[in-house]
C-alpha cells in the first residue's frame, strides 16, 4: 500500500505547527520554490500553500514514500537526537550490494543535488570549464558561475535530444561534461551505446576532463537500447554516476542522493561534501524503499499510465509531445512557456518553470491520474483562451 502525503502528515502525528511545516516534508514544488530563490524572487504564494494546487512542476512522484519506508521512517525517530553516522554507514552499504560495487565506490549526498554540487567543486575552476546542455538541469552551472568557472552551454538538437557531439568537441581543456539522461526538462533519452561513445570521445580529446551521468530518472527508463553507466564509471576514474531517491521512491523531501565511481575519484568528491550530508530519517527510508524490490516496476507502470495520458491529450489537441522516459513531459505549447506557467497557475494547476532557449514549451510532471484529469480541463481553457 501507498500512502498520500497526508497519510504521511497523519502516520507522524503532524498537527498545528506541524502541519504548516509539512510542505517541507513533502516538497512538492521544491525545484521551482529553489529557482525563485536564485534569482532574489520572493517565494510565489501558491508553493507556500500546500494542498490548494496540483503541483506538476518538480517532477515529484505523487505517490510520496513507499509503505515501508513510511515504518522505516516511524521507527527512526526516536534517533533523531543522535548524529546519522550508523545510518550513513547502513545505507551506503545497502546502495553497494544493491548494485553489486564495493562501499568505497559510493558516496551518499543531500540528494543528488549535492552530488552535483562535489563534482561541480572538485573539477571545475576558473581554468576549468564546465560544458552542459542548453536546456538542462541548471544546479552544475549555477555552482560553476558561483566558482567563477566558464560555462560552455551546448543547445539541444531540434529532436530535444543531447547534442553529444557538439558537447565533446567543447571538452578540450574543460573540468567536468554534465550529461543528465535522461534529459531533463527535455525527458530525451540516450541509448548505452551513444553515452559510451560521447565518454570515449570527450577522454580521448581532452585526458583530464571528467563526464558525470546523471541518472535520477534512471528506473522510469523502458527504452531497450537505454543502460546505465555505471559500468563505465567502474572502468575508468574520469566518470561519475548521480543517483537520486527523490524521484522513483517518492524521497525528495528527504534528500537522499548518492554517486558511483572510482574510489579515487571518489575521494576527491568526498573532499567538499558536508559532515553528515544524510539525516537519520533519510537514511532509514532510501534503505527500507531499496529493499522494496517490486517498487520500481510499480511506479513505472503507474507513471507509464498517467504520462500516456497527459501525452494523449495534448496530442488530440494539435500540440507535440517529446517522446519522454521520464515522469515529465515536455510539450510544445506554441505560447510563451512563461504566460503559459501563470495561466496554468492562476487556475490552480502549477507547471515548469520556462527552460530557454525552448521559449515554447512547457514542462509538465507526471502526477497521478486525478491530477492529470483536472490539469488537462485546465490546459485545456488556456489553450483556447
Amino acid at each position: 500500500m501507498l500512502l498520500s502525503r497526508r497519510s504521511f502528515v497523519t502516520a507522524l502525528g503532524l498537527t498545528g505547527a506541524g502541519v504548516a511545516a509539512a510542505p517541507l516534508v513533502g516538497a512538492r514544488g521544491h525545484e521551482a520554490l529553489a529557482a525563485a530563490l536564485r534569482r532574489g524572487d520572493p517565494a510565489p504564494p501558491e508553493l507556500v500553500l500546500a494542498g490548494r494546487v496540483v503541483r506538476l512542476s518538480s517532477n515529484e512522484n505523487p505517490r510520496g514514500p513507499c509503505a515501508v519506508a513510511m515504518e522505516a521512517i516511524r521507527g527512526a525517530i526516536g534517533d533523531g537526537s543522535r548524529y546519522p553516522v550508523a545510518p550513513h554507514d547502513e545505507l551506503r552499504k545497502a546502495v553497494a550490494e544493491s548494485l553489486g560495487v564495493g562501499e568505497d565506490h559510493i558516496l551518499l549526498g543531500c540528494g543528488s543535488g549535492e552530488i552535483l554540487r562535489l563534482a561541480v567543486d572538485a573539477f571545475t575552476g576558473p581554468t576549468r570549464p564546465l560544458v552542459t546542455a542548453a536546456p538542462t538541469f541548471e544546479a552544475p552551472a549555477d555552482r560553476a558561475a558561483v566558482l567563477g568557472a566558464p560555462v560552455r552551454a551546448v543547445r539541444v538538437r531540434d529532436d530535444l535530444r543531447l547534442d553529444l557531439a557538439a558537447m565533446a568537441a567543447q571538452a578540450n581543456g574543460a573540468g567536468l561534461v554534465f550529461v543528465c539522461n535522461p534529459n531533463n526538462p527535455t525527458g530525451a533519452v540516450h541509448p548505452a551505446a551513444a553515452i559510451a561513445d560521447h565518454v570515449r570521445r570527450v577522454l580521448a580529446t581532452s585526458p583530464r576532463t571528467t563526464v558525470l551521468v546523471d541518472e535520477a530518472y534512471h528506473e522510469y527508463v523502458e527504452d531497450p537500447a537505454y543502460a546505465t553507466a555505471i559500468p563505465l564509471a567502474l572502468a575508468s576514474p574520469r566518470v561519475v554516476v548521480s543517483r537520486t531517491f527523490s524521484k522513483v521512491y517518492g524521497l525528495a523531501g528527504l534528500r537522499v542522493g548518492y554517486a558511483v565511481a572510482r574510489p579515487e575519484t571518489i575521494e576527491a568528491m568526498a573532499r567538499h561534501r558536508l559532515d553528515n550530508p544524510v539525516n537519520a530519517l533519510g537514511a532509514a527510508a532510501a534503505r527500507a524503499a531499496l529493499a522494496d524490490r517490486a517498487l520500481p516496476a510499480r511506479e513505472r507502470q503507474l507513471n507509464r499510465e498517467a504520462r500516456e495520458f497527459i501525452t494523449r491529450f495534448f496530442e488530440s489537441a494539435g500540440y507535440r509531445v517529446a517522446r519522454s522516459e521520464t515522469n515529465f513531459v515536455m510539450a510544445h505549447v506554441r505560447r510563451d512557456a512563461k504566460r503559459f506557467q501563470e495561466a496554468c497557475a492562476k487556475r490552480g494547476v502549477l507547471v515548469g518553470r520556462p527552460f530557454p532557449p525552448l521559449d515554447t514549451h512547457a514542462r509538465v510532471s507526471v502526477g497521478t491520474m486525478d491530477e492529470m484529469r483536472a490539469a488537462a480541463d485546465v490546459f485545456r481553457q488556456v489553450l483556447r483562451a
